[in-house]
Protein backbone atom coordinates (compact mmCIF):
# COMPACT_ATOMS: atom_id res chain seq x y z
CA UNK A 1 0.00 0.00 0.00
CA UNK A 2 1.61 3.39 -0.94
CA UNK A 3 2.20 5.88 2.11
CA UNK A 4 0.23 9.04 1.98
CA UNK A 5 2.34 12.08 3.58
CA UNK A 6 0.59 13.36 6.67
CA UNK A 7 0.01 16.89 4.98
CA UNK A 8 -2.11 15.57 2.55
CA UNK A 9 -4.58 13.77 4.79
CA UNK A 10 -4.87 16.17 6.89
CA UNK A 11 -7.01 18.30 3.63
CA UNK A 12 -10.24 17.80 3.20
CA UNK A 13 -11.91 17.35 -0.19
CA UNK A 14 -13.79 21.03 -1.66
CA UNK A 15 -16.74 21.03 0.12
CA UNK A 16 -18.05 22.95 -2.94
CA UNK A 17 -16.84 20.43 -5.32
CA UNK A 18 -18.25 17.45 -3.57
CA UNK A 19 -21.86 19.13 -3.18
CA UNK A 20 -21.23 19.89 -7.63
CA UNK A 21 -20.41 16.14 -8.20
CA UNK A 22 -23.16 15.01 -6.27
CA UNK A 23 -25.76 17.38 -8.37
CA UNK A 24 -24.21 16.48 -11.24
CA UNK A 25 -24.77 12.57 -10.62
CA UNK A 26 -28.54 13.19 -9.79
CA UNK A 27 -29.06 15.07 -12.87
CA UNK A 28 -27.19 12.23 -14.82
CA UNK A 29 -29.79 9.82 -13.68
CA UNK A 30 -32.39 11.86 -14.94
CA UNK A 31 -33.12 14.34 -11.74
CA UNK A 32 -34.14 17.70 -12.02
CA UNK A 33 -31.55 19.51 -9.98
CA UNK A 34 -30.85 23.32 -9.55
CA UNK A 35 -26.99 24.27 -8.33
CA UNK A 36 -26.84 27.39 -6.30
CA UNK A 37 -23.60 25.55 -4.92
CA UNK A 38 -21.00 27.32 -7.22
CA UNK A 39 -19.13 30.90 -6.72
CA UNK A 40 -19.02 31.24 -10.39
CA UNK A 41 -20.70 33.95 -13.11
CA UNK A 42 -23.00 33.33 -15.09
CA UNK A 43 -21.97 35.96 -17.32
CA UNK A 44 -19.45 35.52 -20.42
CA UNK A 45 -16.31 36.74 -20.27
CA UNK A 46 -15.82 40.45 -22.32
CA UNK A 47 -15.60 40.20 -25.89
CA UNK A 48 -12.45 42.17 -25.95
CA UNK A 49 -10.73 39.19 -23.78
CA UNK A 50 -12.49 36.08 -25.96
CA UNK A 51 -11.29 37.60 -28.85
CA UNK A 52 -7.60 38.74 -27.75
CA UNK A 53 -7.60 35.12 -26.65
CA UNK A 54 -8.08 33.83 -30.30
CA UNK A 55 -5.66 36.57 -31.46
CA UNK A 56 -2.96 35.00 -29.09
CA UNK A 57 -3.77 31.63 -30.56
CA UNK A 58 -3.62 32.72 -34.11
CA UNK A 59 -0.27 34.86 -33.85
CA UNK A 60 1.19 31.69 -31.92
CA UNK A 61 1.38 33.31 -28.26
CA UNK A 62 1.25 29.48 -27.40
CA UNK A 63 4.87 29.25 -25.42
CA UNK A 64 6.18 29.88 -22.40
CA UNK A 65 6.41 33.03 -20.76
CA UNK A 66 8.50 34.42 -17.75
CA UNK A 67 7.40 32.84 -14.82
CA UNK A 68 5.72 35.77 -13.06
CA UNK A 69 3.81 36.52 -16.06
CA UNK A 70 4.09 38.72 -19.49
CA UNK A 71 5.62 42.08 -18.58
CA UNK A 72 2.29 44.08 -20.28
CA UNK A 73 0.22 42.45 -18.42
CA UNK A 74 2.20 43.24 -14.78
CA UNK A 75 2.16 46.10 -15.76
CA UNK A 76 -1.41 46.09 -16.77
CA UNK A 77 -1.86 44.87 -13.05
CA UNK A 78 0.36 47.35 -11.51
CA UNK A 79 -1.57 50.44 -13.04
CA UNK A 80 -5.12 48.79 -11.91
CA UNK A 81 -3.52 48.37 -7.88
CA UNK A 82 -2.30 52.40 -8.60
CA UNK A 83 -5.74 53.72 -10.56
CA UNK A 84 -8.47 51.48 -8.35
CA UNK A 85 -6.48 51.31 -5.09
CA UNK A 86 -4.21 53.93 -4.61
CA UNK A 87 -1.30 51.21 -3.70
CA UNK A 88 2.36 52.35 -5.35
CA UNK A 89 2.98 49.44 -6.96
CA UNK A 90 5.36 48.37 -9.70
CA UNK A 91 5.63 45.73 -12.43
CA UNK A 92 8.21 44.13 -10.36
CA UNK A 93 5.59 43.97 -7.73
CA UNK A 94 3.47 42.11 -9.28
CA UNK A 95 2.92 38.32 -9.90
CA UNK A 96 0.27 36.69 -12.24
CA UNK A 97 -0.51 33.36 -10.97
CA UNK A 98 -3.01 30.21 -12.33
CA UNK A 99 -5.56 31.68 -10.40
CA UNK A 100 -5.98 33.90 -6.99
CA UNK A 101 -6.01 30.50 -5.14
CA UNK A 102 -2.47 30.02 -6.41
CA UNK A 103 -1.36 33.23 -6.05
CA UNK A 104 -2.33 32.52 -2.01
CA UNK A 105 -0.73 29.03 -1.83
CA UNK A 106 2.83 30.72 -3.36
CA UNK A 107 2.41 32.84 -0.46
CA UNK A 108 2.08 30.33 2.23
CA UNK A 109 4.68 28.25 0.87
CA UNK A 110 7.14 31.19 0.74
CA UNK A 111 6.07 32.47 4.24
CA UNK A 112 5.22 29.19 6.18
CA UNK A 113 7.14 27.22 8.14
CA UNK A 114 5.82 24.55 10.38
CA UNK A 115 4.36 25.64 13.45
CA UNK A 116 4.10 29.21 12.16
CA UNK A 117 0.10 30.06 12.89
CA UNK A 118 -2.25 32.03 10.82
CA UNK A 119 -5.27 33.60 11.67
CA UNK A 120 -8.16 33.09 9.56
CA UNK A 121 -11.58 34.50 10.48
CA UNK A 122 -14.74 32.11 10.59
CA UNK A 123 -16.61 31.77 7.98
CA UNK A 124 -13.66 31.67 5.30
CA UNK A 125 -13.47 30.74 2.21
CA UNK A 126 -12.82 26.78 2.37
CA UNK A 127 -9.76 26.37 1.16
CA UNK A 128 -7.42 28.83 3.16
CA UNK A 129 -7.10 25.99 6.45
CA UNK A 130 -6.46 23.70 4.35
CA UNK A 131 -3.67 25.42 2.20
CA UNK A 132 -1.99 26.44 5.44
CA UNK A 133 -1.88 23.26 6.69
CA UNK A 134 -0.34 21.83 3.03
CA UNK A 135 2.48 24.67 3.66
CA UNK A 136 2.78 22.90 7.44
CA UNK A 137 1.44 25.74 9.23
CA UNK A 138 -1.04 25.77 12.04
CA UNK A 139 -4.90 27.78 10.85
CA UNK A 140 -5.92 29.78 14.38
CA UNK A 141 -9.80 29.96 13.67
CA UNK A 142 -11.47 33.14 14.89
CA UNK A 143 -15.26 32.81 14.74
CA UNK A 144 -17.44 35.96 13.86
CA UNK A 145 -20.98 35.92 13.66
CA UNK A 146 -24.15 37.90 12.55
CA UNK A 147 -24.20 40.41 15.56
CA UNK A 148 -21.06 41.75 14.33
CA UNK A 149 -21.50 41.13 10.43
CA UNK A 150 -19.47 38.82 10.36
CA UNK A 151 -16.31 40.35 10.69
CA UNK A 152 -13.24 40.26 12.79
CA UNK A 153 -12.99 42.92 15.52
CA UNK A 154 -9.70 44.75 16.56
CA UNK A 155 -10.10 43.05 20.37
CA UNK A 156 -10.47 39.47 18.37
CA UNK A 157 -7.37 39.91 16.69
CA UNK A 158 -5.82 41.30 19.64
CA UNK A 159 -6.62 38.11 21.70
CA UNK A 160 -5.40 35.46 18.62
CA UNK A 161 -1.77 36.67 18.10
CA UNK A 162 0.96 35.27 19.33
CA UNK A 163 4.40 34.77 19.10
CA UNK A 164 4.04 32.32 16.30
CA UNK A 165 1.70 34.43 14.38
CA UNK A 166 2.71 35.06 11.07
CA UNK A 167 0.03 36.04 8.81
CA UNK A 168 -3.89 37.00 8.94
CA UNK A 169 -5.84 36.44 5.87
CA UNK A 170 -9.02 38.66 5.80
CA UNK A 171 -11.26 38.34 2.49
CA UNK A 172 -13.59 41.51 1.81
CA UNK A 173 -16.63 41.24 0.15
CA UNK A 174 -16.10 38.09 2.02
CA UNK A 175 -17.12 34.34 0.48
CA UNK A 176 -19.44 33.49 1.70
CA UNK A 177 -21.12 35.65 3.83
CA UNK A 178 -20.97 38.63 1.17
CA UNK A 179 -20.00 41.35 3.82
CA UNK A 180 -17.27 43.88 3.41
CA UNK A 181 -15.04 45.53 5.72
CA UNK A 182 -14.87 49.25 5.90
CA UNK A 183 -12.46 51.55 5.49
CA UNK A 184 -12.47 52.62 9.20
CA UNK A 185 -13.00 48.96 9.94
CA UNK A 186 -9.71 48.20 8.15
CA UNK A 187 -8.39 50.90 9.78
CA UNK A 188 -8.58 49.54 13.48
CA UNK A 189 -7.54 46.19 12.69
CA UNK A 190 -4.20 48.38 11.06
CA UNK A 191 -3.87 49.52 14.43
CA UNK A 192 -3.35 45.91 15.57
CA UNK A 193 -1.28 45.13 13.15
CA UNK A 194 0.92 48.12 13.88
CA UNK A 195 1.86 46.60 16.90
CA UNK A 196 3.30 43.45 15.79
CA UNK A 197 6.27 43.52 13.26
CA UNK A 198 6.32 40.11 12.65
CA UNK A 199 2.18 40.12 11.54
CA UNK A 200 2.09 39.95 7.58
CA UNK A 201 -1.65 40.92 6.24
CA UNK A 202 -2.83 38.97 3.26
CA UNK A 203 -5.99 40.68 1.70
CA UNK A 204 -8.16 38.74 -1.00
CA UNK A 205 -9.91 41.18 -2.98
CA UNK A 206 -11.24 38.85 -5.65
CA UNK A 207 -14.84 40.57 -5.09
CA UNK A 208 -13.60 44.38 -5.39
CA UNK A 209 -15.97 44.89 -8.38
CA UNK A 210 -19.23 43.33 -6.81
CA UNK A 211 -20.24 45.67 -4.29
CA UNK A 212 -23.90 47.00 -4.26
CA UNK A 213 -25.91 49.99 -2.24
CA UNK A 214 -23.34 52.41 -2.59
CA UNK A 215 -20.63 50.39 -0.54
CA UNK A 216 -17.18 51.92 -1.01
CA UNK A 217 -14.54 48.94 -1.36
CA UNK A 218 -11.55 49.29 0.50
CA UNK A 219 -8.65 47.76 0.98
CA UNK A 220 -5.53 47.21 3.55
CA UNK A 221 -3.08 48.62 2.26
CA UNK A 222 -4.73 51.31 1.09
CA UNK A 223 -6.38 52.34 4.35
CA UNK A 224 -2.93 51.62 6.53
CA UNK A 225 -0.02 53.05 3.61
CA UNK A 226 2.53 52.78 6.15
CA UNK A 227 1.61 48.53 6.57
CA UNK A 228 2.27 48.06 2.73
CA UNK A 229 5.85 46.88 3.23
CA UNK A 230 3.63 43.76 5.51
CA UNK A 231 0.46 43.58 3.05
CA UNK A 232 0.15 40.83 -0.21
CA UNK A 233 -3.07 42.31 -1.70
CA UNK A 234 -4.82 39.41 -3.97
CA UNK A 235 -7.02 39.58 -6.82
CA UNK A 236 -7.75 38.56 -10.25
CA UNK A 237 -10.26 37.91 -13.52
CA UNK A 238 -12.26 35.40 -11.68
CA UNK A 239 -15.31 37.07 -10.77
CA UNK A 240 -15.52 40.38 -12.04
CA UNK A 241 -14.42 39.68 -15.72
CA UNK A 242 -16.21 36.52 -15.53
CA UNK A 243 -13.15 34.36 -16.34
CA UNK A 244 -12.70 31.55 -14.01
CA UNK A 245 -11.80 29.20 -16.68
CA UNK A 246 -8.86 31.35 -17.80
CA UNK A 247 -7.34 30.51 -14.28
CA UNK A 248 -5.33 34.33 -13.83
CA UNK A 249 -4.88 35.62 -10.71
CA UNK A 250 -2.84 38.22 -9.38
CA UNK A 251 -1.19 39.91 -6.21
CA UNK A 252 1.01 42.86 -5.13
CA UNK A 253 3.54 43.00 -2.41
CA UNK A 254 7.19 43.22 -0.86
CA UNK A 255 9.25 43.32 -4.29
CA UNK A 256 11.18 40.70 -1.72
CA UNK A 257 8.16 38.14 -0.89
CA UNK A 258 7.00 38.37 -4.82
CA UNK A 259 10.24 37.27 -5.60
CA UNK A 260 10.24 34.62 -3.38
CA UNK A 261 6.59 33.46 -4.42
CA UNK A 262 7.71 33.73 -8.19
CA UNK A 263 10.60 31.26 -6.78
CA UNK A 264 7.57 29.20 -5.54
CA UNK A 265 5.82 29.10 -8.47
CA UNK A 266 8.56 28.40 -10.75
CA UNK A 267 9.13 25.21 -9.14
CA UNK A 268 5.47 24.04 -9.69
CA UNK A 269 3.21 25.17 -12.66
CA UNK A 270 6.41 27.65 -13.85
CA UNK A 271 4.27 30.19 -15.90
CA UNK A 272 0.61 30.46 -16.37
CA UNK A 273 -1.29 30.10 -19.43
CA UNK A 274 0.14 32.31 -22.51
CA UNK A 275 -3.24 32.71 -24.25
CA UNK A 276 -5.48 33.47 -20.61
CA UNK A 277 -2.45 36.25 -20.17
CA UNK A 278 -3.26 37.94 -23.32
CA UNK A 279 -7.05 37.47 -22.33
CA UNK A 280 -6.44 39.18 -18.90
CA UNK A 281 -4.62 41.87 -20.50
CA UNK A 282 -7.43 42.62 -22.82
CA UNK A 283 -10.11 42.38 -19.96
CA UNK A 284 -8.18 44.76 -17.60
CA UNK A 285 -7.85 47.33 -20.01
CA UNK A 286 -11.33 47.06 -21.97
CA UNK A 287 -13.90 49.13 -20.80
CA UNK A 288 -15.97 48.01 -17.90
CA UNK A 289 -19.75 48.38 -19.63
CA UNK A 290 -20.47 44.99 -19.59
CA UNK A 291 -19.44 44.80 -15.38
CA UNK A 292 -21.66 47.19 -14.55
CA UNK A 293 -25.11 45.18 -16.33
CA UNK A 294 -23.55 42.38 -14.51
CA UNK A 295 -23.15 44.04 -10.85
CA UNK A 296 -26.36 45.98 -11.91
CA UNK A 297 -27.85 42.83 -12.38
CA UNK A 298 -26.43 40.85 -9.10
CA UNK A 299 -28.01 43.67 -6.92
CA UNK A 300 -31.46 42.99 -8.14
CA UNK A 301 -31.12 38.83 -7.64
CA UNK A 302 -29.98 39.51 -3.80
CA UNK A 303 -32.89 42.63 -2.93
CA UNK A 304 -35.46 40.18 -4.04
CA UNK A 305 -33.52 36.52 -2.73
CA UNK A 306 -32.64 38.01 0.43
CA UNK A 307 -36.21 39.06 1.29
CA UNK A 308 -37.69 35.55 -0.05
CA UNK A 309 -35.23 33.64 2.25
CA UNK A 310 -36.09 35.92 5.69
CA UNK A 311 -39.95 35.27 4.54
CA UNK A 312 -39.08 31.55 4.87
CA UNK A 313 -39.35 30.22 8.89
CA UNK A 314 -36.78 29.16 10.54
CA UNK A 315 -33.94 30.98 8.42
CA UNK A 316 -32.47 34.22 9.23
CA UNK A 317 -29.63 36.31 6.34
CA UNK A 318 -28.40 39.68 6.52
CA UNK A 319 -28.31 41.56 3.48
CA UNK A 320 -24.53 41.29 2.29
CA UNK A 321 -22.56 43.69 0.74
CA UNK A 322 -20.99 42.34 -1.72
CA UNK A 323 -19.77 39.11 -4.16
CA UNK A 324 -23.13 36.93 -5.21
CA UNK A 325 -23.62 35.09 -2.26
CA UNK A 326 -26.55 34.99 0.95
CA UNK A 327 -25.52 33.21 3.74
CA UNK A 328 -28.64 32.27 6.29
CA UNK A 329 -28.74 30.88 9.33
CA UNK A 330 -30.37 28.02 9.65
CA UNK A 331 -30.07 26.83 13.32
CA UNK A 332 -34.20 26.41 13.26
CA UNK A 333 -33.93 23.88 11.75
CA UNK A 334 -31.63 21.34 13.67
CA UNK A 335 -33.36 18.61 15.86
CA UNK A 336 -36.08 18.29 13.50
CA UNK A 337 -37.53 15.94 10.80
CA UNK A 338 -37.84 15.68 7.44
CA UNK A 339 -41.04 14.20 5.96
CA UNK A 340 -38.83 10.73 5.71
CA UNK A 341 -38.15 10.62 9.65
CA UNK A 342 -34.88 11.92 8.87
CA UNK A 343 -33.54 14.15 11.87
CA UNK A 344 -31.29 17.18 10.51
CA UNK A 345 -28.40 17.11 12.84
CA UNK A 346 -26.53 19.46 11.21
CA UNK A 347 -25.90 21.85 8.31
CA UNK A 348 -24.52 18.88 5.97
CA UNK A 349 -27.12 16.97 6.97
CA UNK A 350 -29.43 20.02 5.39
CA UNK A 351 -28.13 20.25 2.51
CA UNK A 352 -28.01 16.76 1.98
CA UNK A 353 -31.54 16.42 2.39
CA UNK A 354 -32.40 19.50 0.29
CA UNK A 355 -30.31 18.61 -2.63
CA UNK A 356 -31.72 14.80 -2.44
CA UNK A 357 -35.26 15.93 -1.69
CA UNK A 358 -36.18 19.27 -3.20
CA UNK A 359 -33.62 18.90 -5.87
CA UNK A 360 -31.60 22.12 -4.61
CA UNK A 361 -27.51 21.85 -4.44
CA UNK A 362 -26.39 24.15 -1.75
CA UNK A 363 -23.10 24.16 0.36
CA UNK A 364 -23.22 23.78 4.27
CA UNK A 365 -21.96 26.44 6.48
CA UNK A 366 -19.76 24.45 8.59
CA UNK A 367 -16.91 23.50 5.19
CA UNK A 368 -17.10 27.42 6.01
CA UNK A 369 -16.41 27.74 9.53
CA UNK A 370 -19.73 28.77 10.00
CA UNK A 371 -22.10 25.51 11.78
CA UNK A 372 -25.35 26.16 11.23
CA UNK A 373 -25.65 28.42 8.12
CA UNK A 374 -26.12 27.10 4.61
CA UNK A 375 -24.85 29.11 1.07
CA UNK A 376 -26.33 29.90 -1.56
CA UNK A 377 -25.46 31.54 -4.90
CA UNK A 378 -27.08 34.10 -6.87
CA UNK A 379 -25.10 33.41 -9.85
CA UNK A 380 -27.69 32.38 -11.53
CA UNK A 381 -31.23 33.18 -13.80
CA UNK A 382 -33.38 35.21 -11.56
CA UNK A 383 -36.56 32.40 -12.74
CA UNK A 384 -33.80 29.26 -11.80
CA UNK A 385 -33.44 31.60 -8.20
CA UNK A 386 -36.97 31.48 -7.88
CA UNK A 387 -37.83 27.95 -8.65
CA UNK A 388 -35.05 27.08 -6.04
CA UNK A 389 -35.96 29.41 -3.45
CA UNK A 390 -39.66 28.24 -3.74
CA UNK A 391 -38.68 24.20 -3.59
CA UNK A 392 -36.53 24.97 -0.28
CA UNK A 393 -39.76 26.92 1.41
CA UNK A 394 -41.76 23.90 0.42
CA UNK A 395 -39.05 21.80 1.93
CA UNK A 396 -39.29 23.28 4.96
CA UNK A 397 -43.09 23.80 5.43
CA UNK A 398 -42.61 19.80 5.85
CA UNK A 399 -40.26 19.32 8.92
CA UNK A 400 -41.43 18.53 12.01
CA UNK A 401 -40.51 18.23 15.57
Amino acid sequence: MIKLSRRIQQVKPSATLSITARAAELRASGRDIISLSVGEPDFDTPKAAREAGIAAINEGRTRYTAVPGIPELRQAVAEKFRRDNGLPCSADQVLISSGGKQCIYNLLMAMIDAGDEVIIPAPYWVSYPDMVLLAEGQPVIVETTAATEFKLSPAQLSEAITPQTRLLLINSPSNPTGMAYSAEELRQLGEVVRQHPQLVVASDDMYEKIVFDGTVFATFAQVNPDLAERTVTFNGVSKAQCMTGWRIGYCTGPVELIRAMSKVQGQSTSNPCSISQYAALAALQGPDDELQTMVATYATRRQWLIAALNRIPGMQCLQPDGAFYAFPAVHDWLGKRTSAGEELVDDVAICRWLLEDAGVALVPGSAFGSAGHIRFSYAVAQHVLEDAVQRVRQAAASLYD
